[in-house]
Protein backbone atom coordinates (compact mmCIF):
# COMPACT_ATOMS: atom_id res chain seq x y z
CA UNK A 1 0.00 0.00 0.00
CA UNK A 2 2.60 2.82 0.77
CA UNK A 3 4.67 1.84 -2.07
CA UNK A 4 1.38 2.28 -4.10
CA UNK A 5 0.81 5.54 -2.51
CA UNK A 6 4.15 6.88 -3.10
CA UNK A 7 4.11 5.79 -7.12
CA UNK A 8 6.99 3.34 -7.01
CA UNK A 9 4.78 1.23 -9.17
CA UNK A 10 3.43 2.67 -12.00
CA UNK A 11 -0.15 1.71 -13.81
CA UNK A 12 0.16 -1.75 -15.72
CA UNK A 13 3.23 -2.26 -14.11
CA UNK A 14 3.71 -6.02 -13.33
CA UNK A 15 4.41 -6.77 -9.85
CA UNK A 16 6.95 -9.14 -8.36
CA UNK A 17 5.66 -12.64 -7.96
CA UNK A 18 4.76 -13.95 -4.58
CA UNK A 19 7.93 -15.77 -4.08
CA UNK A 20 9.86 -12.97 -4.55
CA UNK A 21 7.91 -10.84 -2.27
CA UNK A 22 8.11 -13.47 0.48
CA UNK A 23 11.87 -13.49 0.19
CA UNK A 24 12.20 -9.64 0.24
CA UNK A 25 9.53 -9.57 2.90
CA UNK A 26 10.70 -12.92 5.18
CA UNK A 27 7.26 -14.05 5.51
CA UNK A 28 5.37 -16.85 4.14
CA UNK A 29 4.11 -17.20 0.34
CA UNK A 30 0.48 -17.69 2.56
CA UNK A 31 0.72 -14.75 3.36
CA UNK A 32 1.47 -12.42 0.40
CA UNK A 33 -0.53 -14.63 -1.04
CA UNK A 34 -3.23 -13.01 1.80
CA UNK A 35 -1.85 -9.56 1.28
CA UNK A 36 -2.23 -9.17 -2.82
CA UNK A 37 -5.95 -10.70 -2.48
CA UNK A 38 -6.69 -7.87 -0.11
CA UNK A 39 -5.32 -5.53 -2.49
CA UNK A 40 -7.12 -7.07 -5.64
CA UNK A 41 -10.05 -7.23 -4.03
CA UNK A 42 -9.84 -3.68 -2.52
CA UNK A 43 -9.49 -2.88 -6.53
CA UNK A 44 -5.96 -1.71 -6.38
CA UNK A 45 -4.79 -4.82 -8.54
CA UNK A 46 -6.06 -7.03 -11.47
CA UNK A 47 -4.74 -10.67 -12.44
CA UNK A 48 -3.66 -11.93 -15.75
CA UNK A 49 -4.30 -15.34 -15.75
CA UNK A 50 -0.66 -16.71 -16.46
CA UNK A 51 1.04 -13.65 -16.11
CA UNK A 52 1.08 -12.41 -12.62
CA UNK A 53 -0.63 -9.18 -11.31
CA UNK A 54 -0.62 -5.92 -12.01
CA UNK A 55 -1.60 -2.34 -10.66
CA UNK A 56 -4.50 -1.16 -11.73
CA UNK A 57 -4.66 2.62 -13.93
CA UNK A 58 -5.03 5.64 -11.80
CA UNK A 59 -8.36 6.39 -11.17
CA UNK A 60 -9.95 9.02 -13.91
CA UNK A 61 -12.14 11.96 -12.48
CA UNK A 62 -15.58 12.87 -13.31
CA UNK A 63 -18.67 14.80 -12.60
CA UNK A 64 -21.21 13.41 -10.20
CA UNK A 65 -24.06 14.89 -10.24
CA UNK A 66 -26.13 14.87 -7.24
CA UNK A 67 -29.30 16.58 -8.19
CA UNK A 68 -32.99 16.00 -9.98
CA UNK A 69 -32.43 19.18 -11.85
CA UNK A 70 -30.45 17.44 -15.15
CA UNK A 71 -30.35 13.94 -16.36
CA UNK A 72 -26.95 12.04 -15.37
CA UNK A 73 -26.91 11.34 -19.07
CA UNK A 74 -27.03 14.80 -20.08
CA UNK A 75 -24.41 15.67 -17.88
CA UNK A 76 -22.15 13.22 -19.13
CA UNK A 77 -22.01 14.25 -22.79
CA UNK A 78 -22.07 17.68 -21.63
CA UNK A 79 -19.17 17.20 -19.80
CA UNK A 80 -17.39 15.56 -23.01
CA UNK A 81 -17.23 12.19 -21.27
CA UNK A 82 -17.75 8.80 -23.38
CA UNK A 83 -20.93 7.47 -22.15
CA UNK A 84 -23.06 4.33 -22.58
CA UNK A 85 -26.27 2.90 -21.31
CA UNK A 86 -27.29 -0.38 -21.36
CA UNK A 87 -30.76 -1.33 -19.89
CA UNK A 88 -30.78 -4.27 -17.43
CA UNK A 89 -34.57 -4.73 -17.45
CA UNK A 90 -37.83 -3.49 -16.48
CA UNK A 91 -39.77 -4.93 -13.63
CA UNK A 92 -42.35 -5.01 -11.10
CA UNK A 93 -41.47 -4.71 -7.36
CA UNK A 94 -42.80 -5.44 -4.00
CA UNK A 95 -44.34 -3.66 -1.73
CA UNK A 96 -41.25 -1.19 0.31
CA UNK A 97 -42.71 1.54 2.69
CA UNK A 98 -39.56 4.46 1.90
CA UNK A 99 -40.27 3.94 -2.36
CA UNK A 100 -43.47 4.15 -1.75
CA UNK A 101 -43.95 7.07 0.45
CA UNK A 102 -41.62 8.80 -1.66
CA UNK A 103 -43.61 8.21 -5.03
CA UNK A 104 -46.96 8.82 -3.01
CA UNK A 105 -48.16 5.44 -3.52
CA UNK A 106 -50.24 2.88 -1.68
CA UNK A 107 -49.44 -0.17 -1.02
CA UNK A 108 -52.05 -1.50 -3.27
CA UNK A 109 -50.10 0.36 -6.38
CA UNK A 110 -47.72 -1.16 -9.12
CA UNK A 111 -43.89 0.37 -8.37
CA UNK A 112 -41.88 -0.51 -11.49
CA UNK A 113 -37.30 -0.68 -11.56
CA UNK A 114 -35.79 0.68 -14.62
CA UNK A 115 -32.27 -0.76 -13.78
CA UNK A 116 -29.63 -0.03 -16.19
CA UNK A 117 -25.75 0.05 -16.42
CA UNK A 118 -23.25 3.30 -17.39
CA UNK A 119 -20.24 2.90 -19.08
CA UNK A 120 -17.91 5.52 -19.53
CA UNK A 121 -14.58 4.65 -21.84
CA UNK A 122 -15.88 1.24 -21.68
CA UNK A 123 -15.27 0.91 -18.26
CA UNK A 124 -18.70 -0.21 -15.87
CA UNK A 125 -19.30 2.76 -13.48
CA UNK A 126 -22.53 2.88 -11.82
CA UNK A 127 -26.05 1.25 -11.53
CA UNK A 128 -28.56 3.41 -12.59
CA UNK A 129 -32.19 2.44 -10.53
CA UNK A 130 -35.12 4.32 -11.55
CA UNK A 131 -38.19 3.67 -9.58
CA UNK A 132 -41.59 4.87 -11.29
CA UNK A 133 -44.86 4.13 -10.13
CA UNK A 134 -47.68 2.77 -12.42
CA UNK A 135 -50.65 5.70 -11.77
CA UNK A 136 -48.37 8.25 -12.44
CA UNK A 137 -47.11 6.48 -16.01
CA UNK A 138 -49.70 3.48 -17.01
CA UNK A 139 -47.77 2.69 -19.93
CA UNK A 140 -44.45 1.93 -17.88
CA UNK A 141 -44.78 -1.93 -17.36
CA UNK A 142 -44.65 -1.61 -21.43
CA UNK A 143 -42.65 1.14 -22.01
CA UNK A 144 -39.96 0.38 -19.44
CA UNK A 145 -38.03 -1.94 -21.68
CA UNK A 146 -37.61 0.90 -24.66
CA UNK A 147 -36.78 3.77 -22.37
CA UNK A 148 -33.12 4.82 -23.39
CA UNK A 149 -33.70 8.08 -21.00
CA UNK A 150 -35.65 8.50 -18.43
CA UNK A 151 -35.89 12.59 -18.81
CA UNK A 152 -36.07 12.29 -22.13
CA UNK A 153 -39.31 9.67 -21.03
CA UNK A 154 -41.10 12.14 -18.77
CA UNK A 155 -40.53 14.80 -21.11
CA UNK A 156 -42.69 12.73 -23.87
CA UNK A 157 -45.40 13.01 -21.28
CA UNK A 158 -45.18 16.45 -20.80
CA UNK A 159 -43.50 16.97 -17.94
CA UNK A 160 -39.96 19.87 -18.59
CA UNK A 161 -38.99 21.15 -15.62
CA UNK A 162 -37.25 19.00 -13.34
CA UNK A 163 -35.90 19.26 -9.44
CA UNK A 164 -35.22 16.99 -6.83
CA UNK A 165 -36.09 17.80 -3.04
CA UNK A 166 -33.16 15.45 -1.15
CA UNK A 167 -30.07 13.65 -1.92
CA UNK A 168 -28.39 11.27 0.22
CA UNK A 169 -25.14 9.61 0.31
CA UNK A 170 -24.22 6.22 1.91
CA UNK A 171 -21.60 3.36 1.06
CA UNK A 172 -22.12 -0.11 0.76
CA UNK A 173 -20.49 -3.37 -0.64
CA UNK A 174 -22.13 -5.07 -4.13
CA UNK A 175 -24.04 -8.11 -4.36
CA UNK A 176 -22.83 -11.02 -6.32
CA UNK A 177 -25.07 -9.97 -8.98
CA UNK A 178 -23.73 -6.06 -8.82
CA UNK A 179 -19.92 -7.66 -8.98
CA UNK A 180 -20.81 -9.10 -11.98
CA UNK A 181 -22.39 -6.18 -13.39
CA UNK A 182 -19.86 -3.71 -12.40
CA UNK A 183 -16.90 -6.30 -12.86
CA UNK A 184 -15.48 -5.21 -9.79
CA UNK A 185 -14.45 -7.38 -6.54
CA UNK A 186 -16.56 -7.95 -3.09
CA UNK A 187 -14.60 -5.57 -1.16
CA UNK A 188 -14.81 -2.65 -3.91
CA UNK A 189 -16.90 -0.28 -1.70
CA UNK A 190 -19.52 1.48 -3.79
CA UNK A 191 -21.07 5.26 -3.39
CA UNK A 192 -24.82 5.04 -3.22
CA UNK A 193 -26.71 8.21 -4.06
CA UNK A 194 -30.52 8.21 -3.60
CA UNK A 195 -32.69 11.29 -4.70
CA UNK A 196 -36.15 12.07 -5.83
CA UNK A 197 -36.86 13.74 -9.02
CA UNK A 198 -40.06 16.17 -8.91
CA UNK A 199 -42.10 17.89 -11.48
CA UNK A 200 -40.97 21.21 -10.77
CA UNK A 201 -43.79 23.29 -12.33
CA UNK A 202 -46.48 20.79 -11.28
CA UNK A 203 -44.88 19.62 -7.80
CA UNK A 204 -45.21 15.73 -8.54
CA UNK A 205 -42.96 13.18 -7.93
CA UNK A 206 -41.67 11.28 -10.93
CA UNK A 207 -39.30 8.53 -9.82
CA UNK A 208 -36.99 7.85 -6.64
CA UNK A 209 -33.71 7.19 -8.00
CA UNK A 210 -30.65 5.33 -6.64
CA UNK A 211 -27.41 4.88 -7.97
CA UNK A 212 -24.58 2.97 -6.97
CA UNK A 213 -21.28 4.03 -8.20
CA UNK A 214 -17.79 1.95 -8.78
CA UNK A 215 -15.32 3.75 -6.15
CA UNK A 216 -12.11 2.03 -7.46
CA UNK A 217 -12.15 3.38 -11.05
CA UNK A 218 -13.07 6.82 -10.73
CA UNK A 219 -12.59 9.80 -8.36
CA UNK A 220 -15.86 11.98 -7.94
CA UNK A 221 -16.11 16.15 -8.20
CA UNK A 222 -19.41 16.54 -6.47
CA UNK A 223 -18.69 20.32 -6.05
CA UNK A 224 -22.29 21.81 -6.74
CA UNK A 225 -22.50 24.24 -9.74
Amino acid sequence: MEKIASKQFTAGEKLPSENELADRYGETRMTVHAALTKLEERGYLFTKQGKGRFLKDESKQIQLHLTGKVSFTEKMEQAGYDLETRLIGCEKVGYEEKIYSILGCDQEDNVYKVSRIRFIDGQPIAIHNSYVSEKMFPKIATEGLGISSMFAYYRKYGHTQFAGSKTLLSITFPTSAEQQLLDCKSMVPLLVVENDCIDAAAGKVLEYTEILYRSDRFKYDITMD
